[in-house]
């Protein structure tokens, strides 16, 4: 015999009647609902992007070089790592920006989902786009060999500017987990 666990969820306090103008104004947070379903739109042309690169791979595995499979294999790292950008970025967005989702109890509920607010998808987004960016950044050192050659689809001051972009992420996302470090600790200094 199994047992359920029981959950007290019991009835939800009236909402407070809003005024005219506070209506439209936090009503105005679903004219963003538009812009998730879009990145969802954006997110099924990356899995055509993903099939076929992956078809690629598959129907020239043999003829290939070993540095052209590596390369194949982390464009689809990069189009998964993008793809898990789009997914914080639209559950993560929706959920803090628009409305719960109510996905409580779910077997499905995303763990990161349970703490996340503006400054948690800030840092989380930081994180994905240095893994974004270290990944083109490896794509880009591994072609490096054929600097100088006919065949090199870069140049050295391209390479350049793509390390110093990447450095840039780095810092910012230090930067930003930093002044979010120091604002959580000023704000629980303010309420002691």
């Amino acid at each position: 015999m199994s047992v359920e666990p029981e959950t007290t969820t019991g009835p939800r306090p009236p909402s407070p009647r809003l005024g005219l103008l506070p209506m439209i104004i936090f009503g105005s947070r679903w004219l963003q609902l538009p812009l998730y379903l879009g990145l969802i739109v954006a997110q099924c042309v990356y899995i055509v992007l993903f099939l076929k690169e992956l078809w690629h791979l598959s129907s020239h595995a043999l003829d290939l070089t070993e540095q052209e499979i590596m390369m194949s294999v982390l464009a689809l790292i990069d189009v998964v790592m993008i793809s898990n950008l789009l997914v914080m970025v639209i559950v993560g967005g929706y959920e803090t920006f628009v409305s719960r989702l109510d996905l409580q109890g779910h077997p499905d509920e995303p763990e990161w989902l349970g703490h996340v607010n503006a400054s948690v998808l800030k840092i989380k987004l930081a994180m994905a786009i240095i893994g974004i960016s270290s990944i083109a950044l490896l794509r880009t050192f591994i072609e490096a060999g054929n600097l100088g050659s006919n065949r090199a689809s870069l140049t050295e001051n391209g390479v350049m500017w793509q390390v110093l972009i990447h450095i840039t992420f780095v810092a910012s996302a230090i930067g930003i987990a930093f002044v979010d470090r120091f604002s959580d600790t000023t704000t629980r200094k303010h309420q002691e």
